[in-house]
């Protein structure tokens, strides 16, 4: 199916299923235990052994040699296989590192050894007596001394972010240079780890020359796209089957090693392999987020209008990799005639830096509202007006080209009408609760839409019961359930009647789960395959599918009623269909739109901080599991609470690692930590993005919360910190007095 004109009435519009909140159909074996992860799919590779990754102990050389005499007469162990064996391999999609293969060390931590043995405390204790030799080389590991001769450089997050190195329109130096009231601030954020649940994990089992996989995916086409070209097997030999992913955030994209280790290992052992990463494995064999420092300078009328934006980011990678995008959203947000957005890459040993929940706008959002509330300080203004003044329309870089649907300035009112704004003290510092100082901020939430191309099948049985199989993947965000919402409210049946496959590289390629395009692009891809399957069963029943109505289990054409199993009574009815999108989205801008609001309370002796509450309202056109949506919404909103209060990874500078690298060192927030979060979805849809006139939310939850955060310390406080996350350090010794 072709989508390259406006959605019009169509079947999903009916919402007798769809837009309801709907439990997930995989809650109940994620709370049982019994959802099949990777590395716990016991029953599909019995008799498998464990692999144990050894990493890199210097940043940047070469691997002189490895002896392994010793771990090779280790109890248990049944094979070892190390770098120095394989030339180097080829990179997989989107992957800036070499997983695996040669002499040369891009960063520390990277795979240069798997032991492969009966147990996995074997396999450990056997890689501790590898004996590895290296030839070390200085290396650059510090973005601050790097950052001075970055040069600007394109970059494409692949998730609707980026751009060229430099863009300018207008005239941005000659209008800051005359505008009434001017701003020129510089920012810093933190590299930043994915730290979910669930480590990258892959059990490898071959079948003669064919290898299958079972592993912890986002992408699975573009996983079994990569894996063959990584070993050199024809792609029709290579399986990838990921059906519950324990969490990615952007860090299971793409292939990562223990997918091309449990692979390799188990050619060696001559069985299965099981391979989990450790958590510091994760943390510097993987990918991150990548550090910013960025600046921003506004200028604007006394009026509070700006006539002039600019925001400059850089960011470090290592050679072949690309920037963070930290300034796509500074592009889009607010009007302004006169603009400059620069994205500057400097060259790190350091390890990958890439996807992360909302690439681009998280850490661009973090600094960029933090700005505007600054300027909106100096113009005299309050926030949330300063922002309403500076909405547009149209796109500010092509004023011809218009969104397709944006609602900032509704998001903007409505919350601060919820979050009880105009109660707030502008005056820093006024507010007080016992040893609590209280304060409020707030900041604009956006992330642009995108969709892919997407794929599924469907059939129908005797029973009435319509399967759904695509490789689409659900990492936590409810894939199953909106999945089958689409299909029963197009075959007109209860969800109970719908079975969902996920995961499988044998089933029709969808768009995968990334980037908020999940769940639009992957629920079209339904409905395409739906519409193809109500024609067939028209046809089977000798019915007119123009006229044909799908409800309550039958299928209806004027006074006739035929249960809708009857259509397979001469057996099972099976279509298969993909949404392509045309060039629609080049005509209209798509973004979805969002504000965030919080309350925070800053300890007066010990700058400790808390939230107290948090208020989402999101732009994002249909809703199609406003329960799922929600849970999407406040884990994003978690995350960016992290980002702003205590997520660092750290640099060790001279040795070129993460230093704290494991869930001990990297706090990220828990339940404790957020009381309160409340959501509200804008009834909204927008024909412009797809048939199902959805948009997505899973990222733009944790875009400008961060900001929000460092508003509230602001507000409770009158301290502006700029350099992020806000630890207790850059507090504490410019609190105000607290008696």
């Amino acid at each position: 199916m072709k989508f390259d004109t406006p959605a019009g009435q169509n079947h999903i519009d009916q919402l007798k299923v769809v837009g309801r909140p709907t439990d997930r159909i995989d809650g109940k074996y994620k709370t049982t235990g019994t959802a099949p992860y990777a590395y716990e799919r016991h029953d599909v590779a019995p008799n498998a052994a464990y692999g144990f990754v050894l990493g890199a102990g210097i940043a940047k050389g070469r691997v002189r040699w490895i002896d392994t005499a010793a771990a090779k007469r280790a109890p248990g162990v049944l094979a070892i296989v190390t770098t120095l064996e394989h030339p180097r391999m080829e990179r997989g999609m989107m992957n800036a590192a070499y997983l695996f293969g040669g002499d040369q060390v891009q960063h520390y931590h990277q795979a240069i050894a798997v032991v492969v043995a009966e147990t996995f405390e074997q396999a450990r204790a056997a890689a501790f007596l590898v004996k590895v030799d290296y030839a070390s080389e200085p290396g650059k590991f510090d973005l601050a001394a790097e950052a001075k001769g970055a040069p600007p450089v394109p970059g494409d997050s692949g998730e609707g972010s980026g751009g060229n190195g430099e863009e300018r329109v207008g005239d941005f130096e000659g209008a800051f240079a005359q505008a009434p009231v001017r701003f020129d601030e510089t920012y810093s954020t933190a590299d930043e780890s994915h730290a979910m649940m669930e480590p990258h994990a892959t059990i490898a089992a071959w079948d003669g020359d064919k290898v299958t996989l079972w592993t912890s995916n986002q992408m699975i086409a573009w996983g079994h796209g990569s894996l063959a070209k990584i070993l050199g097997v024809p792609k029709e030999n290579v399986r990838l089957d990921s059906p519950y992913v324990g969490g990615g955030f952007g860090g299971k994209l793409f292939v990562r090693a223990d997918a091309v280790l449990a692979a390799l290992a188990a050619k060696a052992a001559k069985r299965p392999v099981k391979v989990a990463l450790t958590r510091p494995l994760i943390m510097n064999n993987t990918t991150h987020r990548p550090a910013t420092i960025q600046r921003v300078r506004i200028g604007a009328t006394r009026d509070g209008t700006i006539t002039a934006i600019a925001h400059e980011s850089t960011s470090g990678n290592l050679p072949d990799g690309s920037p963070e995008t930290a300034v796509s959203q500074t592009k889009l947000l607010y009007a302004g005639a006169n603009r400059l957005t620069a994205m500057k890459l400097a060259h790190l040993d350091l390890p990958e830096g890439n996807a992360m929940r909302a690439p681009g706008e998280a850490p661009g959002l973090m600094v960029l509202e933090v700005a505007m509330d600054e300027m909106a300080e100096k113009l005299g203004m309050d926030p949330v007006e300063f922002r309403i003044r500076n909405d547009t329309q149209v796109d500010p870089q092509d004023p011809k080209r218009s969104f397709s649907h944006r609602d900032l300035v509704g998001c903007l009112r409505l919350g601060a009408e919820r979050f009880g704004w105009s109660k707030r003290n502008p005056k820093p510092g006024q507010v007080r609760d016992g040893q609590w100082l209280v304060g409020v901020g707030m900041a604009a939430a956006f992330r642009n839409n995108m969709v892919l191309k997407s794929g599924a099948r469907v059939r129908l049985d005797q029973a009435g019961t319509v399967t759904v199989e695509t490789d689409m993947t659900d990492i936590g965000t409810g894939s199953y359930t909106i999945i089958a919402q689409t299909a029963a409210e197009m075959m007109g049946v209860t969800i109970d009647k719908v079975v969902v496959r996920l995961g499988d590289s044998a089933f029709p390629v969808s768009s995968g789960s990334g980037g908020q395009f999940g769940a639009n692009s992957s629920t079209s891809g339904v409905y395409a395959a739906c519409v193809k399957l109500r024609d067939a069963v028209a046809q089977r029943l000798g019915i007119n599918s123009a006229d044909a109505v799908f409800a309550d289990g039958q299928v209806r054409s004027g006074n006739r009623a035929v249960p809708l199993g009857d259509a397979a009574a001469g057996g099972a009815l099976t279509a298969e269909d993909t949404i392509e999108f045309g060039d629609i989205s080049k005509s209209q801008q798509q973004s979805t739109f969002g504000v965030h609001l919080v309350e925070v309370g800053v300890d007066a002796y010990t700058g400790e901080t808390r939230v107290r509450r948090m208020l989402a309202v999101c732009a994002a056109g249909r809703i199609l599991n406003p329960k799922s949506a929600r849970s999407q919404v406040i884990g994003g909103m978690v995350m960016g609470t992290g980002a702003a209060l205590m997520e660092e990874l750290a640099v060790d500078t001279k040795r070129g690692f993460f230093a704290n690298h494991d869930l001990a060192g990297y706090e990220v927030p828990v339940h404790a930590d957020i009381p309160h979060q409340e959501v509200i979805f804008l009834d909204e849809v927008d024909p412009m993005s797809s048939p199902m006139k959805a948009k997505g939310v899973g990222e733009l939850g944790i875009c400008g919360v961060g900001a929000a955060v460092a508003n509230a310390i602001y507000n409770a406080t009158g301290i502006r910190v700029r350099d992020y996350p806000i630890t207790l350090d850059k507090l504490l010794d410019r609190m105000p007095d607290a008696a």
